[in-house]
């Protein structure tokens, strides 16, 4: 009985791995209240990502820190 448990658990972090690699290359999509969120926490805390993430309920620091850089590094870095 563990080992059908053990292979359920090896299959499951396999496909763990395979989403969170999908979820990884896909853009991160804010509402726009969130935005808000991320604009003003930043603007006060700037890059602690983590302190952002617990203002918006369900967000990671690492989505944050994806979200902020995927919006703003590369139009900081065009001048």
């Amino acid at each position: 009985m563990s080992d059908s448990k053990n292979e359920a658990t090896a299959n499951n972090g396999q496909y763990g791995s395979s989403e969170q690699m999908k979820r990884e290359t896909t853009e991160l999509e804010l509402s726009p209240e969130e935005e808000d969120i991320v604009a003003k926490m930043f603007r006060l805390v700037g890059k602690r990502w983590h302190l952002i993430a617990g203002r918006i309920p369900g967000r990671t620091a690492e989505d944050i820190e994806k979200y902020w850089t995927s919006k703003f590094s590369s139009s900081s870095t065009a001048c």
